[in-house]
Protein backbone atom coordinates (compact mmCIF):
# COMPACT_ATOMS: atom_id res chain seq x y z
CA UNK A 1 0.00 0.00 0.00
CA UNK A 2 1.35 3.44 -0.89
CA UNK A 3 0.73 6.73 0.81
CA UNK A 4 -0.93 9.49 -1.21
CA UNK A 5 1.49 12.42 -1.14
CA UNK A 6 -1.45 14.79 -1.66
CA UNK A 7 -3.12 13.62 1.59
CA UNK A 8 -1.42 15.34 4.60
CA UNK A 9 -3.26 13.19 7.13
CA UNK A 10 -2.06 9.95 5.62
CA UNK A 11 1.48 11.30 5.39
CA UNK A 12 1.40 12.15 9.10
CA UNK A 13 0.69 8.53 9.94
CA UNK A 14 3.51 7.19 7.77
CA UNK A 15 6.28 9.79 8.16
CA UNK A 16 7.68 11.95 10.95
CA UNK A 17 5.93 15.28 11.40
CA UNK A 18 9.17 17.11 10.64
CA UNK A 19 11.92 15.77 8.43
CA UNK A 20 15.46 16.98 8.99
CA UNK A 21 17.94 16.55 6.20
CA UNK A 22 20.00 18.24 3.52
CA UNK A 23 19.07 19.17 -0.02
CA UNK A 24 22.10 18.89 -2.30
CA UNK A 25 21.87 20.76 -5.59
CA UNK A 26 24.60 19.96 -8.12
CA UNK A 27 24.86 22.29 -11.11
CA UNK A 28 27.44 21.58 -13.82
CA UNK A 29 28.87 24.06 -16.35
CA UNK A 30 31.39 23.92 -19.18
CA UNK A 31 34.04 26.64 -19.28
CA UNK A 32 35.95 25.85 -22.44
CA UNK A 33 38.37 23.30 -23.79
CA UNK A 34 40.95 22.79 -21.07
CA UNK A 35 42.18 24.26 -17.78
CA UNK A 36 45.78 24.36 -16.61
CA UNK A 37 45.18 23.29 -13.00
CA UNK A 38 48.69 24.29 -11.92
CA UNK A 39 48.24 27.81 -13.23
CA UNK A 40 44.72 27.94 -11.79
CA UNK A 41 46.14 27.24 -8.34
CA UNK A 42 48.61 30.09 -8.75
CA UNK A 43 45.97 32.52 -10.03
CA UNK A 44 43.72 31.83 -7.07
CA UNK A 45 46.45 31.60 -4.42
CA UNK A 46 44.78 34.28 -2.28
CA UNK A 47 41.61 32.19 -1.85
CA UNK A 48 40.76 28.74 -0.54
CA UNK A 49 41.96 26.20 -3.08
CA UNK A 50 43.35 22.71 -2.79
CA UNK A 51 43.30 19.46 -4.72
CA UNK A 52 40.14 17.58 -3.93
CA UNK A 53 40.83 15.08 -1.18
CA UNK A 54 39.01 11.89 -2.11
CA UNK A 55 38.77 8.66 -0.15
CA UNK A 56 40.90 5.81 -1.42
CA UNK A 57 37.98 4.23 -3.25
CA UNK A 58 37.66 7.22 -5.59
CA UNK A 59 40.72 8.33 -7.55
CA UNK A 60 40.53 11.27 -9.96
CA UNK A 61 43.20 11.42 -12.67
CA UNK A 62 44.33 14.16 -12.66
CA UNK A 63 42.96 15.42 -9.39
CA UNK A 64 40.58 18.39 -9.78
CA UNK A 65 40.67 21.52 -7.66
CA UNK A 66 38.23 22.32 -4.89
CA UNK A 67 37.18 25.92 -4.23
CA UNK A 68 35.16 27.09 -1.25
CA UNK A 69 32.52 29.61 -2.32
CA UNK A 70 30.82 32.22 -0.10
CA UNK A 71 27.62 31.10 1.68
CA UNK A 72 24.45 32.08 -0.15
CA UNK A 73 20.68 32.09 0.15
CA UNK A 74 18.23 30.08 -1.92
CA UNK A 75 14.57 31.04 -2.28
CA UNK A 76 12.26 28.04 -1.98
CA UNK A 77 8.47 27.75 -1.47
CA UNK A 78 9.13 27.34 2.25
CA UNK A 79 11.09 30.59 2.49
CA UNK A 80 14.68 31.72 2.13
CA UNK A 81 17.17 29.03 3.10
CA UNK A 82 20.85 29.40 3.93
CA UNK A 83 23.21 27.26 1.87
CA UNK A 84 26.90 26.48 1.76
CA UNK A 85 28.56 26.27 -1.64
CA UNK A 86 31.67 24.78 -3.17
CA UNK A 87 33.05 24.25 -6.66
CA UNK A 88 35.08 21.48 -8.23
CA UNK A 89 37.09 22.31 -11.35
CA UNK A 90 38.40 19.58 -13.67
CA UNK A 91 41.21 19.85 -16.18
CA UNK A 92 38.83 19.34 -19.12
CA UNK A 93 37.22 22.71 -18.28
CA UNK A 94 34.14 21.30 -16.58
CA UNK A 95 33.06 22.70 -13.23
CA UNK A 96 30.42 21.61 -10.76
CA UNK A 97 28.85 23.79 -8.10
CA UNK A 98 27.44 21.99 -5.07
CA UNK A 99 24.83 23.80 -2.97
CA UNK A 100 24.05 22.22 0.40
CA UNK A 101 20.77 23.37 1.96
CA UNK A 102 19.88 22.03 5.45
CA UNK A 103 16.13 21.79 6.05
CA UNK A 104 13.58 20.93 8.73
CA UNK A 105 10.27 20.60 6.87
CA UNK A 106 7.08 18.62 6.92
CA UNK A 107 6.67 15.93 4.22
CA UNK A 108 4.12 18.10 2.41
CA UNK A 109 6.45 21.11 2.47
CA UNK A 110 9.26 18.97 1.15
CA UNK A 111 7.04 17.82 -1.73
CA UNK A 112 6.38 21.48 -2.55
CA UNK A 113 10.13 22.18 -2.55
CA UNK A 114 10.73 19.24 -4.88
CA UNK A 115 8.03 20.44 -7.29
CA UNK A 116 9.58 23.92 -7.39
CA UNK A 117 12.92 22.41 -8.45
CA UNK A 118 11.35 21.09 -11.65
CA UNK A 119 11.94 24.63 -12.93
CA UNK A 120 15.56 25.11 -11.82
CA UNK A 121 16.24 28.50 -13.39
CA UNK A 122 16.54 30.20 -9.99
CA UNK A 123 19.06 27.58 -8.86
CA UNK A 124 21.01 28.08 -12.09
CA UNK A 125 21.16 31.83 -11.52
CA UNK A 126 22.35 31.48 -7.94
CA UNK A 127 24.99 28.92 -8.90
CA UNK A 128 26.20 30.98 -11.87
CA UNK A 129 26.40 34.17 -9.80
CA UNK A 130 28.36 32.45 -7.04
CA UNK A 131 30.78 31.04 -9.60
CA UNK A 132 31.29 34.17 -11.72
CA UNK A 133 34.20 35.68 -9.65
CA UNK A 134 36.06 32.36 -9.80
CA UNK A 135 35.59 32.13 -13.56
CA UNK A 136 37.02 35.63 -14.06
CA UNK A 137 39.98 34.79 -11.82
CA UNK A 138 40.81 31.53 -13.58
CA UNK A 139 40.11 32.76 -17.11
CA UNK A 140 43.81 33.15 -18.05
CA UNK A 141 44.30 29.45 -17.26
CA UNK A 142 41.37 28.33 -19.45
CA UNK A 143 42.04 27.44 -23.07
CA UNK A 144 39.19 28.53 -25.30
CA UNK A 145 37.37 30.13 -22.36
CA UNK A 146 33.66 30.23 -23.14
CA UNK A 147 30.90 29.95 -20.57
CA UNK A 148 27.80 28.92 -22.48
CA UNK A 149 24.20 28.56 -21.40
CA UNK A 150 24.24 24.77 -21.28
CA UNK A 151 23.84 23.42 -17.74
CA UNK A 152 23.02 20.13 -16.07
CA UNK A 153 21.52 19.91 -12.59
CA UNK A 154 20.71 17.13 -10.17
CA UNK A 155 19.08 17.21 -6.74
CA UNK A 156 19.57 14.83 -3.82
CA UNK A 157 17.38 14.70 -0.72
CA UNK A 158 19.56 13.29 2.05
CA UNK A 159 18.16 11.84 5.28
CA UNK A 160 19.73 9.99 8.21
CA UNK A 161 18.45 6.40 8.71
CA UNK A 162 17.14 7.24 12.19
CA UNK A 163 15.25 10.21 10.76
CA UNK A 164 13.59 8.31 7.92
CA UNK A 165 13.59 4.49 8.21
CA UNK A 166 14.01 3.04 4.74
CA UNK A 167 11.69 0.08 5.29
CA UNK A 168 8.89 2.34 6.44
CA UNK A 169 9.19 4.79 3.57
CA UNK A 170 9.24 1.99 0.98
CA UNK A 171 6.26 0.23 2.52
CA UNK A 172 4.04 3.18 3.34
CA UNK A 173 5.25 6.31 1.54
CA UNK A 174 6.58 5.16 -1.83
CA UNK A 175 4.31 7.60 -3.67
CA UNK A 176 5.64 10.49 -1.61
CA UNK A 177 9.22 9.40 -2.33
CA UNK A 178 8.40 9.00 -6.02
CA UNK A 179 7.18 12.59 -6.01
CA UNK A 180 10.54 13.72 -4.61
CA UNK A 181 12.66 11.98 -7.24
CA UNK A 182 10.29 13.05 -10.03
CA UNK A 183 10.14 16.63 -8.65
CA UNK A 184 6.36 16.36 -8.71
CA UNK A 185 3.85 17.33 -6.01
CA UNK A 186 0.75 16.08 -7.85
CA UNK A 187 -0.40 12.46 -7.38
CA UNK A 188 1.32 10.01 -9.73
CA UNK A 189 -0.14 6.95 -11.39
CA UNK A 190 0.78 3.52 -9.98
CA UNK A 191 2.91 2.87 -13.06
CA UNK A 192 4.88 6.07 -12.57
CA UNK A 193 5.37 5.36 -8.88
CA UNK A 194 6.69 1.90 -9.65
CA UNK A 195 9.06 3.25 -12.31
CA UNK A 196 10.30 6.11 -10.11
CA UNK A 197 11.30 3.83 -7.22
CA UNK A 198 12.26 0.84 -9.36
CA UNK A 199 15.99 1.56 -9.41
CA UNK A 200 17.29 1.42 -5.85
CA UNK A 201 20.29 0.24 -3.88
CA UNK A 202 20.75 -0.75 -0.26
CA UNK A 203 24.10 -1.31 1.44
CA UNK A 204 23.31 -1.44 5.16
CA UNK A 205 19.92 -2.47 6.52
CA UNK A 206 18.92 1.13 7.12
CA UNK A 207 20.40 2.55 3.91
CA UNK A 208 18.51 3.37 0.73
CA UNK A 209 19.40 5.05 -2.53
CA UNK A 210 16.58 5.72 -5.00
CA UNK A 211 17.56 7.60 -8.14
CA UNK A 212 15.61 8.93 -11.09
CA UNK A 213 16.54 11.23 -13.98
CA UNK A 214 16.09 14.52 -12.10
CA UNK A 215 16.64 13.75 -8.43
CA UNK A 216 17.40 11.09 -5.85
CA UNK A 217 16.56 10.18 -2.26
CA UNK A 218 19.54 9.09 -0.20
CA UNK A 219 19.07 7.59 3.27
CA UNK A 220 22.53 7.01 4.70
CA UNK A 221 24.71 8.03 7.62
CA UNK A 222 27.99 8.04 5.66
CA UNK A 223 27.27 9.21 2.15
CA UNK A 224 30.10 11.58 1.19
CA UNK A 225 31.48 9.20 -1.43
CA UNK A 226 28.03 8.55 -2.89
CA UNK A 227 27.36 12.28 -3.17
CA UNK A 228 30.71 12.83 -4.87
CA UNK A 229 29.89 10.10 -7.36
CA UNK A 230 26.47 11.60 -8.08
CA UNK A 231 28.06 14.99 -8.66
CA UNK A 232 30.59 13.58 -11.11
CA UNK A 233 27.98 11.55 -13.02
CA UNK A 234 25.92 14.74 -13.44
CA UNK A 235 28.99 16.59 -14.70
CA UNK A 236 29.83 13.73 -17.05
CA UNK A 237 26.35 13.95 -18.55
CA UNK A 238 26.89 17.66 -19.20
CA UNK A 239 30.18 16.95 -20.98
CA UNK A 240 28.56 14.37 -23.22
CA UNK A 241 25.76 16.80 -24.07
CA UNK A 242 28.32 19.51 -24.82
CA UNK A 243 30.34 17.24 -27.11
CA UNK A 244 27.20 16.04 -28.87
CA UNK A 245 26.03 19.62 -29.52
CA UNK A 246 29.39 20.66 -30.90
CA UNK A 247 29.58 17.62 -33.13
CA UNK A 248 26.13 18.35 -34.52
CA UNK A 249 27.15 21.90 -35.38
CA UNK A 250 30.38 20.89 -37.03
CA UNK A 251 28.71 18.06 -38.95
CA UNK A 252 26.45 20.59 -40.62
CA UNK A 253 29.52 22.61 -41.61
CA UNK A 254 31.36 19.51 -42.80
CA UNK A 255 28.61 18.33 -45.10
CA UNK A 256 28.17 21.87 -46.36
CA UNK A 257 31.83 21.84 -47.44
CA UNK A 258 31.44 18.43 -49.09
CA UNK A 259 28.37 19.49 -51.08
CA UNK A 260 29.94 22.81 -52.06
CA UNK A 261 33.03 21.08 -53.39
CA UNK A 262 30.93 18.53 -55.27
CA UNK A 263 29.16 21.33 -57.17
CA UNK A 264 32.36 23.05 -58.28
CA UNK A 265 33.39 22.64 -61.90
CA UNK A 266 37.00 23.14 -60.97
CA UNK A 267 37.18 21.97 -57.36
CA UNK A 268 40.95 21.74 -57.68
CA UNK A 269 41.25 25.49 -57.33
CA UNK A 270 38.82 25.76 -54.42
CA UNK A 271 40.76 26.04 -51.13
CA UNK A 272 39.57 23.36 -48.71
CA UNK A 273 42.72 22.62 -46.73
CA UNK A 274 41.49 24.59 -43.72
CA UNK A 275 38.17 22.72 -43.62
CA UNK A 276 39.96 19.39 -43.96
CA UNK A 277 42.33 20.24 -41.14
CA UNK A 278 39.44 21.50 -39.01
CA UNK A 279 37.57 18.21 -39.34
CA UNK A 280 40.63 16.25 -38.31
CA UNK A 281 41.26 18.49 -35.31
CA UNK A 282 37.63 18.21 -34.22
CA UNK A 283 37.76 14.42 -34.31
CA UNK A 284 40.92 14.37 -32.20
CA UNK A 285 39.48 16.91 -29.76
CA UNK A 286 36.18 15.07 -29.38
CA UNK A 287 37.95 11.77 -28.77
CA UNK A 288 40.24 13.42 -26.22
CA UNK A 289 37.42 15.01 -24.25
CA UNK A 290 35.38 11.83 -24.49
CA UNK A 291 38.20 9.74 -23.05
CA UNK A 292 38.94 12.29 -20.33
CA UNK A 293 35.35 12.37 -19.19
CA UNK A 294 35.28 8.58 -19.17
CA UNK A 295 38.59 7.94 -17.47
CA UNK A 296 38.99 10.81 -15.02
CA UNK A 297 37.12 8.83 -12.38
CA UNK A 298 38.49 5.49 -11.28
CA UNK A 299 36.67 3.37 -8.72
CA UNK A 300 39.07 1.22 -6.74
CA UNK A 301 37.87 -1.80 -4.80
CA UNK A 302 34.38 -0.64 -3.85
CA UNK A 303 31.60 -2.69 -5.39
CA UNK A 304 28.85 -0.55 -3.88
CA UNK A 305 30.15 2.67 -5.46
CA UNK A 306 30.55 0.86 -8.76
CA UNK A 307 26.90 -0.20 -8.53
CA UNK A 308 25.87 3.36 -7.69
CA UNK A 309 27.65 4.60 -10.79
CA UNK A 310 26.07 1.95 -13.01
CA UNK A 311 22.65 2.86 -11.60
CA UNK A 312 23.18 6.55 -12.37
CA UNK A 313 24.62 5.80 -15.79
CA UNK A 314 21.47 3.85 -16.57
CA UNK A 315 19.17 6.61 -15.34
CA UNK A 316 21.14 9.25 -17.27
CA UNK A 317 21.27 7.04 -20.41
CA UNK A 318 25.04 7.48 -20.54
CA UNK A 319 25.37 4.53 -22.92
CA UNK A 320 22.98 6.22 -25.37
CA UNK A 321 24.99 9.44 -25.27
CA UNK A 322 28.16 7.43 -25.86
CA UNK A 323 26.62 5.73 -28.88
CA UNK A 324 25.41 9.05 -30.29
CA UNK A 325 28.84 10.62 -29.86
CA UNK A 326 30.60 7.66 -31.43
CA UNK A 327 28.14 7.67 -34.33
CA UNK A 328 28.79 11.38 -34.89
CA UNK A 329 32.53 10.77 -34.79
CA UNK A 330 32.13 8.02 -37.38
CA UNK A 331 30.12 10.36 -39.61
CA UNK A 332 32.79 13.05 -39.24
CA UNK A 333 35.41 10.49 -40.17
CA UNK A 334 33.32 9.66 -43.23
CA UNK A 335 33.17 13.33 -44.21
CA UNK A 336 36.88 13.62 -43.62
CA UNK A 337 37.47 10.59 -45.86
CA UNK A 338 35.27 12.04 -48.61
CA UNK A 339 37.28 15.26 -48.65
CA UNK A 340 40.57 13.39 -48.40
CA UNK A 341 39.60 11.11 -51.32
CA UNK A 342 38.51 14.11 -53.36
CA UNK A 343 41.80 15.83 -52.62
CA UNK A 344 43.77 12.73 -53.60
CA UNK A 345 41.74 12.36 -56.78
CA UNK A 346 42.24 15.98 -57.74
CA UNK A 347 45.97 15.74 -57.11
CA UNK A 348 46.16 12.64 -59.31
CA UNK A 349 44.24 14.39 -62.07
CA UNK A 350 46.56 17.39 -61.79
CA UNK A 351 49.64 15.20 -62.13
CA UNK A 352 48.16 13.37 -65.12
CA UNK A 353 47.19 16.67 -66.74
CA UNK A 354 50.63 18.10 -66.14
CA UNK A 355 52.30 15.02 -67.66
CA UNK A 356 50.03 15.21 -70.70
CA UNK A 357 50.81 18.89 -71.16
CA UNK A 358 54.54 18.24 -70.88
CA UNK A 359 54.30 15.44 -73.44
CA UNK A 360 52.32 17.67 -75.77
CA UNK A 361 54.85 20.48 -75.41
CA UNK A 362 57.69 18.06 -76.08
CA UNK A 363 55.94 16.74 -79.21
CA UNK A 364 55.26 20.26 -80.48
CA UNK A 365 58.89 21.30 -79.88
CA UNK A 366 60.14 18.18 -81.66
CA UNK A 367 57.98 18.97 -84.70
CA UNK A 368 59.08 22.60 -84.73
CA UNK A 369 62.75 21.67 -84.47
CA UNK A 370 62.41 18.99 -87.13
Amino acid sequence: MTTDSSDPERLKSALPATLNGVLHAFVAFDWGEEIDLGRATTLNASQSVAPVSRPITIAYRPRPLHFALPPLELDLPTGRHQATAEAIVFDFAAVSVALHVPFALTPVELSAVAASLSKPEAVHQVARASLRPLFETLKPAIEGASWGELTEEYFVFEFAPEQLPSDAVLAHASEWMAGLVRLEAEPLSPEEIAEAVRVQLRYGRGDLFVADWAAAVLIDSQCDETLQLIEFANLQLLEFREIDNRLDERLMTAWGVVHALARQRLPLWRPFTAQLRGLGELKVEANTVFERAQNVLKLVGDQYLARVYRLLAGRFHIDVWQENIQRSLDVIEGAYKVLADQAAGWRTELVELTIMLLLLVEIVLSVVRG
